[in-house]
């Protein structure tokens, strides 16, 4: 592991910088709060499911690290989601109190909060775990293309003529997270016949500019929201910051797979990166990374959003981690002096979620400051030792 100069000092003390934003984020009604600017929770929204799901995580993670006051926020998450978010008649999760369909990218959320409570040794979360991953298995994973499905209705009787990349993603970084912390490797293998169709197949055909979107048989639907070209979670086109996050996670799968592990998981991560450095990285003549682009690589929305630069981030530590090259490093502390001169939120806390081309705060896409899921993990990430996954690191058994 680098030495800690390698790491810029105000990264090494944000993680407890951004629990201290969070602290206000439990809902009276259960589970977690959409927060605003200031980290207060605006309580007129629906708790939503994949809020509540990643705030747990993190709260786990903090637990595990000895932070105090976040066992019992892990609890409050974890009540929910045996509870308030948890639909008793018919299984599985709703997306959110007032939305009873149930969605992968949930449902992946749900197994990542579940790992993470059981290795912080939450009371429930290992029933929670054990569930989450039979729902997954049953309702959302194709055998056949080895893929999860997308959005089912309440009762499970209509699945939506839609497949994602974004839900598969995230559930590989459940699966493994499961994997780790169950000791079962059927989880990292699930994890690699995802990573084998989307990056390995779709993202290598495509010049490494992986299609978001496809129908029920896998076939890519290349116009996919044109009109709505800003979804918060399906824009058109590729994504570049999910192109950063496919590559760590790459890595992680290979350190999961260990011996196992194909020889074309870390090219291919290295060849993600790569793109997503080409084809975002201050693309326009400033500093930043562009939230989507076409199959071309020009940049379609030229918004800056904090959770791109933050899996930026992530990929490259990953990368020279696994690698021992210096250039990742470089682009490493490249990419965390440009967060913190232009994300961290000193004066509010926590970090401005978006920001215009010309890197002023805006809300095209998010308005406030969610959670703190993808910053915590980022600024997390150069403390911990090479893992398949962020509880995986923080095991005691570590």
């Amino acid at each position: 592991m680098d030495s800690p100069s390698s790491v810029p000092a105000w990264v090494r003390a944000e993680p407890a910088r951004l629990l201290g934003f969070a602290a206000r984020a439990a809902h009276p009604g259960g589970g977690f709060a959409w927060l605003d600017d200031a980290g207060r929770p605006v309580l007129d929204r629906p708790v939503e499911t994949w809020i509540t799901c990643r705030m747990t995580h993190v709260f786990a993670l903090a637990a595990l690290r000895g932070e105090p006051a976040a066992g019992e926020r892990v609890a409050h998450g974890v009540a929910a989601l045996t509870g308030l978010l948890r639909d008793p008649e018919h299984g599985g999760w709703y997306a959110s109190a007032a939305l009873a369909e149930k969605r992968a990218y949930e449902h992946a959320f749900v197994v990542l909060a579940a790992a993470s409570a059981a290795a912080a040794g939450a009371a429930g979360a290992e029933p929670l775990l054990a569930e989450a991953l039979e729902v997954v298995e049953r309702r959302f994973w194709e055998p056949g293309p080895g893929l999860v499905a997308d959005v089912w209705d309440r009762r499970w009787t209509r699945l939506e003529d839609y497949r994602g990349a974004n839900a598969n993603m995230h559930t590989v970084e459940a699966f493994l997270a499961a994997a780790d912390v169950t000791g079962d490797r059927v989880w990292a293998t699930r994890a690699l016949s995802i990573v084998d169709h989307l990056v390995h197949g779709e993202a290598r055909a495509h010049g490494w500019l992986l299609p978001e979107h496809y129908d029920p048989d896998w076939r890519v639907r290349p116009e996919f929201n044109r009109g709505r070209p800003a979804d918060p979670f399906r824009p058109f086109g590729a994504t570049v910051g999910h192109l950063f996050e496919w590559a760590r996670l790459a890595v992680h799968l290979t350190r999961a797979l260990g011996d196992e592990a194909p020889p074309w998981l870390l090219p291919d991560a290295v060849a993600l990166f790569e793109t997503a450095v080409r084809t975002g990285w201050a693309v326009d003549g400033r500093a930043g990374f562009v939230y989507t682009t076409d199959f071309a690589g020009t940049p379609v929305v030229r918004n800056r959003l904090h959770w791109v630069v933050t899996e930026a981030m992530a990929a490259a530590w990953t990368l020279h981690q696994e690698t021992g090259d210096p250039a990742y490093l470089e682009r490493f502390r490249e990419w965390c002096e440009h967060a913190e001169d232009r994300f961290v939120d000193r004066e509010l806390g926590s970090w401005h979620h978006e920001l215009d081309p010309e890197n002023r705060p805006a809300a095209t896409v998010w308005a406030g400051k969610p959670d703190i899921y993808h910053a915590y993990q980022a600024t997390l990430l150069p403390g911990l030792p090479p893992a398949a996954s962020f509880a995986g690191a923080l095991l005691p058994r570590r």
